[in-house]
């Protein structure tokens, strides 16, 4: 069975725009031929696109980089280059991806979501785009703009149709061997189950065929709402399921009732999730073929299941696969009751980075002043900064965004150094 890893972290390098090209048109019978340098294509951008097929992050543990791929170069004649491709990450549907410092990018909860997390460099222009009536021979473009470069957290939240919830060695990984095509770890001693795995039950026939997913995770403990043994490692993987299924000893040789069981369980689903009373709750008794005929089981269950409002109570024996058939029917039934009761409809988070025109202007100490943000990057981002015209053309980009007033205001003089990204100048009032 593939490893199965819910954590991983992602580091996302869009691909660079390429540069604008100096050129001039040489051709016969054409005196002082004009600009014709093209503009640079854009780099491209990096999708992560959920995918049935997947299960799990363990792509990203021992190879967590991801790139796409450079814009072209523009050339003469005004010929643009080319787009770079973009690069689409396929990951398990429940992804839930957030930046390192903890906020969230985007909730990939269903199948065909996709979202943008590092955009591509925008394709510098060409000399033939700064032609102007004052400026008849511009002999500078501007390079590309670099690609976003970000690590991102990764974290899968298990989307399954039905999830096993119960005390350790209930019998969880025996019922989703039994009813599914999994085949989780099995042993007759706590916490076997130490990562979620997920089961494929079928009904029907190859032309009218139904399936659920079944999802076996590791067992809950008292306190685990409070991260005790494997605590929230576990309960997230329930989170988003449509159906909870409440796994007990029948047998009771856990060591507690089953009143009690159900409590432990029921106290701690309680504390982590809030919608707990929206969704379907079967109430499933293991180990039946342990339990003395003359028990007064049944009855104390029928009550338990009055009580905690659940959607029915099915006795099962994943030992001799006694009740096996009527728990999978059970199984189907309570799904179709959540998806008519419209629960779990996971609402996709969009990547919405800063705005363009956001910038930052720092004083360093006195005399030194950095300057960060998109647009004040790219405006410095010309080929030739020793050129008169460029540097014109930098004064009135700087001043556009709003960085020549932001610098006054920090009490900018004459002669201190201005930093953006890998250019620095003098500050002149003249600018």
């Amino acid at each position: 069975m593939p490893e199965f890893v819910d954590r991983a972290q992602l580091h996302a390098k869009a691909g660079n725009g390429g540069a604008g090209a100096v050129s001039f048109r040489r051709e016969p019978y054409v005196d002082k031929g004009g600009p014709d340098g093209g503009d640079g294509g854009d780099g491209g951008s990096i999708y992560l696109v959920t995918s049935q097929r997947l299960n799990s992050l363990v792509g990203f543990r021992d190879h967590p980089h991801r790139r796409a791929e450079d814009g072209g170069h523009g050339s003469g004649k005004k010929k643009r280059g080319a787009k770079g491709a973009d690069c689409y990450v396929e990951v398990p549907i429940g992804t839930v991806v957030r930046s390192l410092e903890g906020d969230l990018i985007a909730d990939l909860g269903h199948h065909g979501a996709k979202v943008c997390i590092s955009r591509g460099g925008r394709g510098g222009k060409g000399n033939a785009g700064f032609l102007s009536n004052k400026r008849r021979a511009p002999d500078f473009a501007e390079q590309g703009e670099l690609g976003e470069e970000l690590w991102f957290d990764l974290e899968l939240k298990l989307v399954a149709d039905v999830a096993l919830v119960g005390l350790p060695n209930v019998g969880k990984s025996s019922l989703v061997s039994v009813v599914s095509r999994a085949r989780p770890k099995v042993g007759d001693y706590p916490f076997t189950t130490l990562l979620p795995s997920l089961g494929v039950v079928s009904i029907g026939n190859d032309t009218d065929k139904s399936e659920l997913v079944v999802a076996d995770v590791p067992g809950l403990i008292e306190g685990a709402s409070e991260g005790r043994g494997l605590g929230l490692e576990f309960l997230r993987h329930v989170e988003r399921s449509k159906v909870l299924a409440l796994v007990v000893d029948a047998s009771e040789n856990v060591g507690m009732s089953v009143e009690d069981q159900i409590a432990v369980v029921l106290g701690e689903l309680g504390a982590y999730l809030e919608d707990l009373s929206e969704r379907p709750l079967l109430l499933v008794a293991n180990k039946m073929d342990l339990v003395n005929e003359d028990s007064q089981l049944s009855k104390r269950l029928d009550k338990l299941a009055d009580r905690i409002d659940a959607f029915g109570v099915t006795l099962v024996s994943a030992a001799t696969r006694s009740g096996v058939d009527e728990l999978v029917t059970a199984m189907f039934e309570a799904r179709s009751v959540s998806i008519n009761n419209g629960a779990l409809y996971l609402e996709e988070v969009i990547y919405r980075p800063l705005p363009d025109m956001e910038f930052r202007v720092e004083k360093l100490e006195e005399g030194r002043f950095v300057v960060s943000g998109r647009d004040a990057l790219r405006a410095v981002r010309l080929s030739d900064l020793n050129s008169f015209a460029a540097q014109s053309v930098l004064q009135r980009r700087l001043e556009k965004v709003g960085v020549i007033k932001a610098l006054k205001r920090l009490g900018v003089r004459e002669g201190d150094e201005v930093s953006v990204g890998d250019v620095s100048f003098t500050y002149e009032e003249s600018m």
